[in-house]
């Protein structure tokens, strides 16, 4: 993993304003942004370019992939492993009108899972 610059976490930050004020840390060479205590998204390079991965949860994995999003993916132990983050899609990286959406649908999925595990899908 490449590490990231602050500047594109800030940004980031911005663009998901909509869903509350955004906060990102720094986290495994990357940063988790976070509001109200919430994850609700992960900025990680994994070779292909700095990246906002966002929160999803099994009822909105279909619109981030029907929006041509990739899903967070990385080996480990010779496996493939996957997270519940997708890529933002590439016309809401340019503003916030745009990212709003996105931005709801990855606050919804993480407040989704502070629900008990016996209350929520897994993806």
């Amino acid at each position: 993993m490449v590490t990231l610059t602050n500047e594109f976490a800030q940004y980031c930050c911005e663009l998901l304003s909509s869903a509350g004020p955004c906060v990102a840390k720094r986290m495994f060479g990357g940063y988790g942004i976070s509001t109200d205590g919430l994850t609700i998204a992960i900025l990680a390079n994994l070779g292909n370019g700095d990246k906002l991965w966002l929160k999803a949860s099994p009822q909105t994995m279909l619109l981030f992939e029907s929006a041509g999003c990739e899903r967070f993916t990385y080996l480990a132990k010779g496996k493939i492993r996957s997270m519940g983050y997708y890529s933002a899609p590439e016309e809401a990286m340019e503003s916030m009108n745009e990212m709003a959406p996105w931005a709801r649908l990855a606050l919804d999925a993480a407040l989704a899972a502070r629900q008990p595990k016996g209350k929520r899908a897994k993806i």
